[in-house]
Parts: structure tokens; sequence; C-alpha cells
């Protein structure tokens, strides 16, 4: 099998003149014949100055590029794509695709024996195992970890749960504008990612459990030695990787470790955002993620892990509690604890070095859960002909079964110009409704699932009412929040046919979204919607191949073209 600097020759029709030009190039940065007659591990590096929750990959690397040199390999870092959800215009959803293909495509181009992803802020875990899941290559996941937690005022807080709750009360009028300053410079104290159970925690959980990562990468605090120290243990497995050839993400990511996966999610309180990516990554490596599984798992897993939004605690809590092991011991054969690790061995022999930490309660037992069921339902109904997502872990029981007058906004521009219009006739019964916020309607399905209460209705107390939309939401925020209507309404989804007035019922424990509208009237409205066209933002480069292959919210949302399949090389 060809390895190392001899992986990969770049065609000049003479390969012994193309590696000696590559050795002759690589010199130039100081290498000797003895590294370079190594395997080589690939490390990528995903850090930006816009991107504070990945404020420590350079302290990553470094610590990886140990490992692997203290295995005996030669580690070669290469920059890819980086994305923060924070900064992302117009969404980080509408980028994930593009990094994805940019990571795939220099694990391909250049060199490499085994390759280290290195990810967290939300979308960036999943681009990366997305793209390491099409080359097939050995590859160990590396994430970034949480922040630590603030304080304000002897509250525990941090991003983002907290973010919106305190946003929400100086928008009710409760915090003034110098004590919402004060609490933005104590709700992200650290590099990291959100130390909640959004989207990023949820990735790098499934990570874990999907065998991808060591034990307790998921849960390792960002600034914390330990997180150095896995990022070292993690360059020697690399190394090893490099040169055994196994194990290739085909092995690990089985459908046992997507079912896994979909356990986990549900019983840590998981982001509804999590179930996207979840497909993406299973499609890509030939796996089918069936949304009605994933409810199944839902109504018989229950939610283990008492985090911020569906509970009380943080990621650095859930850590010393025992982490992931701690939490497949707790769920027991609900998981399969044969299926492989990147590590060599299976689940099993991961719980059975679960640590057991007496008198914590941030990890429940299935005798005494945080809720008696999943965190998140599907709902399907002539609003949602291919299902929707609720994560009722996170929303008002009160709402579980609630019919309720619609109040439509037809765009983000067009809900942030009237939510707070002192005329806007609204009630706290009504039903929220955004549409033309899906992957193509947007663009980018962005996190705009999660509409404001209303000022008015807010400055009244209200603190909850029924949203949908076919846009997402961050996992960090708590509501009565019906998100993914799949098609989206730009897509030709009869969420487009939806009027302000109609009358819709929600009712979770049917799951079931419905408007209630006569299908002959809904026929009507139909003929009368104009064709759709493309949309000028999509008129050329990557906003068009976006616009025009882009799949829906039950297939994951990545490109059409994408179809599974692995090179025989190994991306070499």
């Amino acid at each position: 099998m060809v390895s190392g600097l001899r992986k990969g020759l770049t065609s000049y029709g003479d390969t012994g003149f193309s590696l000696f030009l590559r050795k002759a190039f690589i010199k130039a940065m100081g290498y000797s014949d003895d590294a370079l007659d190594r395997p080589i591990v690939g490390i990528t590096d995903t850090y930006s100055d816009y991107n504070p929750c990945h404020g420590n990959a350079p302290a990553l690397i470094e610590a990886i590029k140990r490992g692997v040199m203290l295995a005996g390999a030669l580690p070669m870092v290469f920059p890819t794509i980086s994305i923060h959800e924070s900064f992302a215009h117009p969404t980080s959803m509408f980028l994930r695709n593009l990094m994805a293909m940019d990571t795939e495509e220099m694990i391909r181009a250049q060199p490499m024996d085994a390759v280290v992803i290195i990810g967290g802020c939300d979308k960036t875990l999943p681009a990366q195992i997305m793209a390491a899941a099409s080359v097939d290559l050995p590859t160990i996941v590396v994430p970034v970890g949480p922040m630590v937690v603030g304080h304000h005022k002897g509250e525990v807080l941090g991003a983002c749960t907290d973010c919106r709750r305190f946003w929400s009360a100086h928008r009710a009028d409760k915090i003034d504008a110098a004590e919402i300053e004060v609490v933005n410079e104590r709700l992200a104290p650290s590099v990291g990612t959100c130390m909640v159970m959004g989207t990023a925690s949820t990735m790098a959980c499934v990570v874990e459990a999907m065998g991808l990562a060591l034990p307790m990468s998921a849960t390792i605090p960002a600034p914390h030695a330990e997180r150095l120290r896995l990022a070292e243990a993690s360059g020697r497995l690399a190394a090893e990787m490099a040169r055994s050839g196994e194990p290739r993400p085909s092995r690990l990511m089985t459908e046992a470790a997507f079912r896994n996966a979909q356990i986990v999610m549900q019983a840590i309180g998981g982001s509804t955002n999590g179930l996207i990516h979840l497909t993406a990554m299973a499609r890509r490596a030939g796996v089918a993620v069936d949304i009605d599984g994933f409810d199944e798992i839902g109504r018989t897993v229950p939610v283990l892990v008492d985090l911020k939004p569906s509970g009380d605690h943080y990621m650095e809590h859930f850590h010393h509690a025992g982490g992931m092991p701690a939490l497949l011991r707790a769920l027991g054969d609900r998981i399969d604890l044969d299926a492989t690790t990147v590590a060599g061995g299976t689940l099993r022999d991961v719980v059975d070095r679960a640590e057991t930490v007496p008198g914590q309660t941030v990890i429940r037992s299935v005798e005494a859960p945080i809720k008696p069921v999943g965190a998140m339902a599907v709902l399907r109904g002539n609003l949602a002909p291919r299902g929707a997502l609720i994560k009722h872990s996170a929303a008002s029981p009160r709402l579980m079964n609630h019919t309720g007058r619609a109040l439509v906004f037809e765009s983000v521009a067009d809900m942030a110009e009237r939510i707070d219009d002192p005329a806007l006739d609204v009630a706290p019964d009504d039903i929220l409704v955004l549409r033309n916020a899906g992957p193509k309607g947007a663009p980018g399905m962005p996190e705009a699932g999660y509409l404001p209460i209303p000022k008015k209705l807010a400055r009244q107390g209200v603190l909850d009412m029924v949203r949908i939309s076919d846009a997402r939401m961050s996992g960090t925020a708590f509501g009565t929040i019906v998100l993914h209507i799949t098609p989206e309404s730009a897509d030709g989804g009869p969420l487009a046919l939806l009027r302000t007035g109609d009358t819709i019922r929600l009712d979770v424990a049917a799951r079931r979204i419905d408007m209630l509208v006569d299908d002959d009237e809904l026929t009507r409205r139909a003929a009368t919607l104009p064709k759709t066209a493309r949309p000028t933002w999509a008129a050329r480069g990557y906003a068009r191949l976006y616009y025009e292959s882009v799949t829906q919210a039950d297939e994951g949302c990545d490109f059409d073209f994408m179809m599974p399949g692995r090179s025989e090389d190994g991306g070499g």
C-alpha cells in the first residue's frame, strides 16, 4: 500500500520526478529524510480570529503533534474553512456543506495516512465528519470542548441558554441597558463551545457515543489541561492508525453506531439541529436515519442528563459527574455496547472503565430521569407531510396540546419589522408562524425558529407561545417551538398555503401539527401561488450551487450530488 510522502503524487507524467519535486520543496521547511520517510498524520487547523469557540485550537494542535511525534509519525497541519455560529452570514448552516467539501478535498489532495479533525462550533464537527465518511481515511476526532461557566449576582450562567433568557428579560424591560452589558461580559468567560446542551455539545456527545473520539472527549472543558492530554493521546493513536490503516470511518459509522447516537441525543436533551447533522453524516456513510424511528426511540429513552435548556446544569458538571462513559452505563442495554471504537475496543470497554462519582445528580438513572421520555418528538400532519421536530423537553407542558390562531410572518425580515410593533394584532394563545426560512428560502435555514415573544406580550409577562417554522433553532433555546417543517414553504411545502387567521392544532402526544383548513380551500390557494424562481442571491458561485443542490431537512440538508460512496484508496 502506498503511504507517506509517496501518496497521491502530483501528476507531472513522471512519478519519480513528482516525488523528487515534492521532497525538494518540503525540505525548504527544514524536514529531514528521516522525518519524511515516516507515516503522515494530517491535522485540520480550524482556528480563526472569527471563531472564539476554537480559540484553543492552536494549543490542541501542538498537543496532537506531540502525540504523533512521540509515536514516531510525522504530523502535518493544514487549514480548512472555520465557521462560527455568530459570525457566519447569512447563517453557519449555509456554509456547512462548503466546509465539508473543502475538508474532503484537502484530505484527498494532500498525502496523509490518517487524519485528526478538530472541531466544535456547531457546524464544524458534522462538516468534517461528513468529509471523513466520504474519504474513508482512518480518522480520529478531537472536539475543542465546552467553555467553563460564568457567574452573575451569585447565579451560575453561560452561553447561550442564559444569553436568550437575559435578552428576553431585557426586551421585557426587566433588565436595564447597563446590566445587560455586564451580563454580556460574563456569559462566555473562556474559549470553547457553549457549555449548555446546544448543538456543539450535542454533536460532541454524539461523536463520542459513536466511538469516533476518545472517552471523555465531549465534556472536558476547553481550558483544562486534561483536554491537552486527550489531544496528545489522540495524536498517539492517529500515528498507530496511520501505520495500520485502521479503523476507517466505514468500520465505525455503522447502523448500530447511528442508533446509539440517536439514543444518546434523546437522553442528553440534545439539540434539534443534531438530527439534521446526524442524517447528513449517515447518508455520507451509506446509512439511513429514519425520523419515525428516531421518534420511537424518544418514546422509550428518557432524558437522563440534567443540563440546560432541559435541566439546570452545565457541561463541566456533566464532565465531573463521569461524562459520556457514565451516561452510557446508565443507559444500560439500550445502547449496543459491542459497537467498535476508534481505540480498537468496544463501548463495553469504555463503560467498564466509567468513573463512579458518589452523590452526583447530573446523570440520572432510568428509574429517576429528568424527563420520562426523550428530548425530541417528530410531528406529521397537513402542515408537515415529511415531518417536523419539537424539543418538548425544553417546552411548556401546558402548550403540548394547543389550538390557536395563526399569525404568519412571510420571512425573517418581515418578522423583524413587525414583531415588536405595538399595533401588532397578537394574543398569548396565538401561534406565531415563520415561513420562507428553510434551506432554500432564507437561505441556509437560519436559527430563526426561536421567534421572540412580541414585546407587547413580553411586557405582560408572557414567557412562551407556540411558534412554528421551516427554520432551525439553537439547541440552547427554550420554548414550545415546532421546527424543520418539511417540505419548506419555498420548496412547495404546505406551509406556503397558511394564512393569518387560520387555525392550527398542535398535539404532541399524537405527534400531529395541522392547519384546520379544508382540502378544497387548500387546493384553491395552491392554484394561486406564484411559480418559484431562482432568487437573486443565488445568481452565481457557491450560492447558486447551494440553492440548486441542497436537500430538505429530512435528508440532512446535504447536497443531492454527494451520494454515498468511498474512494478505493482511502483518499490518496
